[in-house]
């Protein structure tokens, strides 16, 4: 599945398998409980799949779907792209048959984690997504919260997506989450999945640091990431993530542990910890925002009402 001598780092198209251009499981990343697939779709397309043990949530990168799970039918607006709009998304419980199409066709990402709780299947309203601006300076970036722990309810998966200008350091300062200290740092396994905005014709790359903490397997990465591609955290000091000049850098973040609480403590690196002390006396970047959830829901608000009635009209058949 991997290409790369410690096997943290996965290719684009090199890390797929059936109709998944990316396909990472417990059982294939070798850890207990984070899971994504990248699913793409013709138009008229459709996958049917069984949630087994996991929970997960459908988040169209590009195009709209129809989720169909325990009854329910939720329509999702989608984006044109991950650097142009947040997007709206769909959430399903373990043990269920899911069934996704799309009649325009598009890439959906479908972030999971093993869990013992089973949820009610619902709808995430793109309006509803808290965008943060994170950091300063060269080190800002924009985080798309969209089943942060403190969001969306879910019982062991956290996902979030992040947006960082051509340039720009983010994941800054280098942090942590592979210990289980009590209010003070969580134990989370970590995928990221990067997009690269290209320039014209040329395509971008990105830069990702990880380097050992002293726990779990040692994970030691400095790798050159482009579309597609993915990098696995089992532990360790992750960041910087590191966006050429000139290209925009996406990730979203995949993150599930064994903890009781389903929270997102992290541990800073104490030699680079500094750097957030400096970040009240710079500005964010003022490219960002790239875009505000306020403003796809104005240009989606039908679409959203649509998914809501989906919804409710899936409730009354469960």
């Amino acid at each position: 599945m991997t290409d790369t001598a410690n096997g943290f780092h996965l290719r684009a198209g090199r890390a797929g398998s059936g109709p998944y251009a990316l396909d990472i499981d417990p059982r294939s990343a070798g850890w207990g409980y984070s899971s994504l697939r990248v699913l793409e779709l013709e138009p008229g397309g459709s996958h049917a799949w069984e949630t087994g043990e996991s929970e997960w949530i459908v988040l169209p990168l590009s195009g709209g779907c129809t989720v169909e799970a325990e009854g329910a039918t939720l329509r999702l607006h989608g984006r044109e792209s991950v650097f142009a709009a947040v997007s709206d998304f769909a959430y399903v419980p373990r043990e269920a048959q899911v069934t996704l199409s799309s009649a325009a066709g598009g890439r959906f990402a479908l972030t999971g984690a093993r869990c013992e709780r089973r949820l009610p299947v619902r709808y995430g309203a793109a309006e509803d997504v808290p965008v943060e601006l994170r950091g300063s300076g060269q080190c800002s970036r924009q985080v798309n919260n969209f089943a942060a722990a403190h969001v969306f309810e879910a019982d062991r998966l956290i996902a979030v997506e992040v947006l960082t200008p051509g340039g720009n350091w983010s994941s800054y300062p280098p942090h942590k989450h592979d210990e289980a200290r009590e209010g003070v740092e969580s134990e989370l396994e970590e995928i990221y999945y990067y997009e690269i905005a290209p320039h014209g014709a040329t395509d971008g790359v990105g830069y990702q640091r990880v380097s050992p903490s002293g726990h779990g397997r040692g994970t030691d990465v400095l790798a050159e990431v482009r579309g597609g591609d993915a990098v696995l955290i089992p532990d360790g000091w992750h960041g910087p993530s590191m966006a050429a000049p000139g290209h925009a850098m996406y990730y979203l973040n995949v993150m599930a542990g064994p903890g009781v609480d389903r929270a997102w403590h992290i541990c800073d690196h104490p030699d680079h910890a500094w750097i957030r002390g400096t970040w009240a006396e710079t500005p964010v970047d003022p490219r960002l925002p790239l875009y505000e959830a306020k403003d796809s829901a104005a240009s989606h608000a039908s679409s959203s009402e649509e998914a809501r009635a989906g919804a409710r009209e899936g409730e009354t058949k469960r």
